[in-house]
């Protein structure tokens, strides 16, 4: 009987612990979303990452501080990761194509640029901006 009492307990305070963590685990990324700090938010995006791996929200805003520290490699690795979790994302793509763009990949952008265009939901417009854009630096 005491053994059933005790694993009994056991188990209720794994779960008090775990729904602790699991209620302040998610909140990293609307405290990052929050920051006006690029440094901090990185991070709570980093540790929402770690308790969330698949959240695109996350590595779509990693993303952005990449492009803004001018950290292409990380940047793409970034969008990269939304558009596996995530292929019809038009934000990512059109972001990953303004990137290929910047590091002279014409091929890689004339094909996101065709996707973009099947795929496009919110950013349609930015679709003439990027053909112009690729005109301008297509030898």
């Amino acid at each position: 009987m005491k053994k059933i009492i005790l694993i009994t307990k056991i188990i209720f305070i794994y779960f008090l612990l775990t729904q602790n963590s699991f209620t302040t685990n998610s909140d990293y990324f609307n405290k990052g979303e929050d920051k006006k700090e690029f440094e901090k938010s990185k991070i709570l995006f980093e540790r929402d990452l770690i308790f969330n791996p698949k959240s695109t929200k996350s590595y779509l805003y990693l993303a952005k501080i990449f492009n803004f520290n001018d950290n292409k490699e990380e940047e793409k690795i970034n969008l990269d990761n939304v558009l596996l979790l995530d292929p019809v994302n038009d934000e990512a793509i059109y972001l990953l194509t303004l990137l290929k763009i910047k590091m002279f990949d014409y091929e890689g952008a004339k094909e996101l640029i065709e996707k973009f265009d099947l795929i496009c939901n919110s950013f349609c417009s930015k679709s003439t901006e990027m053909k112009s854009k690729l005109d301008k630096i297509t030898p």
